[in-house]
């Protein structure tokens, strides 16, 4: 297991624990994020997990052209920045072109590659460019070892502060599918990540609405755990339902706990 690249303010780091990328889909509200932190982070104080607050500050992918896709990105922005002033967490965002990665590292500490992106090169480059940890989501359509390749990128841009992340593989029209034999794979190449939300997306043909299975969150993410995966994604919010963005996938944020107890009772059994 490759060990994990330090990033500003991660508390527990030398826990033994995998650490954990949660928040909501979006910035909703500064109400909403602050509710969602502040709670995440109590939990993984008690557990000793170290935790990197996530949140989007635009959608630019969504299925329909009404879709809510953000706030403002520099009001978003400067809401995920408040969470690491004043909570003293490190923070993470998606960005989607070049231009936006110089934005965005002026308020993150993770630049995140969204997985339909993963081979843009003048993305991974420009992301790279920051000095910014850089978070690489696999394409749904790549092989686990073709992501050494958007690896390579990065590190010979300048910066070897690199993650993979697992999503799941595209499965005919109706489905995605982790295969954990990638997870050892890419962690040949950096420290790798498991998302246990998106993995179970399963987009509807007929609506354009993407639809989850979050009863399946606790088994894709204990399967990621026993594999021996670096870290934990997910998305979560206090009620899925009323989330304005991907909220069929999200596990409720009052089950977070129970669930990264039971991760950490496999952790320590390894």
């Amino acid at each position: 297991m490759k060990k994990m690249i330090n990033v500003p303010n991660l508390k527990h780091a030398d826990s033994g624990n995998f650490f954990l990328i949660a928040g909501p889909c979006v910035v909703e509200s500064e109400e909403n994020v602050f509710e969602i932190a502040c709670t995440v982070k109590a939990i993984t104080e008690r557990l000793q997990i170290p935790y990197i607050f996530k949140a989007s500050y635009r959608k630019a992918n969504r299925s329909r052209l009404d879709s809510f896709t953000g706030i403002g990105d520099e009001q978003a922005l400067s809401i995920i920045k408040s969470v690491k002033d004043r909570l003293g967490l490190p923070v993470l965002t998606d960005v989607h072109t070049a231009e936006e990665c110089e934005l965005a590292a002026k308020y993150v500490d993770v630049l995140q590659i969204p997985a339909f992106l993963c081979r843009q090169t003048d993305l991974l480059v420009a992301a790279a460019n920051t000095g910014k940890v850089v978070n690489i989501k696999k394409g749904q359509f790549l092989s686990a070892d073709a992501m050494q390749f958007a690896v390579k990128k990065v590190k010979e841009s300048g910066n070897d502060n690199v993650w993979l992340t697992e999503r799941g593989t595209t499965f005919g029209y109706q489905d995605l599918v982790v295969d954990y034999r990638g997870i050892p794979i890419m962690q040949e190449f950096a420290s790798t990540v498991l998302d246990i939300t998106h993995s179970l997306q399963q987009p509807n043909q007929t609506s354009g609405v993407t639809g989850g299975k979050p009863e399946l969150i606790e088994t894709i993410a204990k399967a990621g755990i026993a594999v021996g995966v670096d870290g934990i994604f997910i998305e979560t919010h206090p009620n899925p339902a009323v989330a304005k963005s991907d909220g069929a996938n999200m596990l409720r944020l009052d089950l977070l706990e129970d669930l990264l107890i039971k991760l950490i009772k496999i952790r320590k059994a390894l």
